[in-house]
């Protein structure tokens, strides 16, 4: 089902560009209480888990973006509303983004979806009878819906959001080389190329800095190290196997999906049609809001955060049941 969004731009943040840099530049990041929780992977890695203080309500679990962490602009508002609501939040930090290198040649990406599927398992199994729902943000909203896609059975969820989605990777990559999207693929680029710098300092990787030194788009860094590195031919071969709108359809489990036509990381033709959704798919679509931006309200110095809103929302409504 695909249905429009009844958000409403900041008129004083008007733009796709404007409603994606502002909260990244601006936006406070206090954060509730944490506890770091390490979770050992069955292949010799690791991944970090960030819950806030136990409370007796459900478990969300939230999924980064792209070289994301505890403190990206989403987290802490996401985390402090969810928490103040009596959820219990986990942040998930993909392999390598919670502060130190993971242990092995090969790390994270937009379709890997086993670490996903073990940490749902081991919540499941750690607090059985309690609900769960999954949040995903950009990379981890495609993560997310793939894994979704993935499930021949239920998959243990009670509900599913993905913000701001990049339903197919290879033209996000493209749109991220034109124009002023460029300045977003250069931020995360050098994000990207400073995360493995460490990297290569403790871990044997098959690459050598001279190699880093050529990498001027998101494209050939997953074409030189993302591809190889997690068993895909190349970069065309990793985006055609992970992009999540071919998973979509399987979906039965309730999953919104918040999404603006106006998003600087993709061109509109990625959004997917109505007969594209699985049946627990509500897609909301709005004309503007940027990437992770949706930034309402009437005063600039007060501005209103509207997904942390529509996100509790959709985990409190009682008209869907819990698994």
């Amino acid at each position: 089902m695909i249905i429009n969004s009844d958000f409403q731009p900041a008129w004083w943040l008007k733009g796709s560009h404007r409603q994606t840099i502002y909260p990244s530049l601006f936006r406070k990041r206090r954060l509730p209480p944490l506890r770091r929780e390490r979770v050992e992977l069955p292949d010799g890695d690791f991944i970090d888990l960030d819950w806030t203080p136990p409370v007796s309500g459900p478990l969300v679990l939230i999924l980064h973006g792209l070289e994301g962490n505890i403190h990206s602009h989403y987290a802490a508002g996401l985390l402090s509303t969810l928490y103040q609501t009596s959820m219990n939040v986990v942040f998930m930090h993909f392999r390598g983004c919670s502060g130190e290198p993971n242990r092995l040649v090969r790390s994270y990406h937009s379709g890997e979806t086993s670490d996903l599927d073990f940490v749902v398992r081991k919540l499941r199994l750690d607090h059985p009878g309690r609900s769960l729902s999954v949040l995903g943000v950009s990379l981890g909203g495609n993560v997310l819906l793939k894994w979704l896609g993935e499930q021949t059975s239920d998959p243990g969820i009670a509900r599913a959001i993905a913000i701001s989605v990049p339903f197919e990777l290879a033209a996000a990559a493209d749109r991220l080389e034109q124009g002023r999207s460029r300045i977003y693929q250069n931020y995360l680029l050098k994000k990207l190329l400073r995360s493995l710098r460490a990297k290569i300092q403790i871990v044997d990787m098959p690459m050598t800095e001279q190699d880093l030194q050529q990498l001027t788009t998101l494209r050939a860094f997953d074409n030189l190290v993302t591809a190889p590195l997690n068993g895909f031919k190349d970069a065309n071969d990793y985006y055609q196997q992970c992009s999540s709108r071919r998973f979509l359809a399987t979906i039965n489990t309730p999953t919104l999906i918040l999404h603006a036509k106006d998003d600087p990381f993709m061109h509109p033709a990625v959004i997917p049609d109505a007969n594209e959704l699985g049946q627990g798919i509500r897609l909301e679509l709005s004309e503007h809001g940027g990437h992770v931006g949706f930034i309402a309200g009437n005063i600039p110095a007060k501005p209103v955060y509207w997904i942390d809103q529509r996100v509790q929302q959709f985990l409190s409504d009682p008209a869907i049941p819990n698994a």
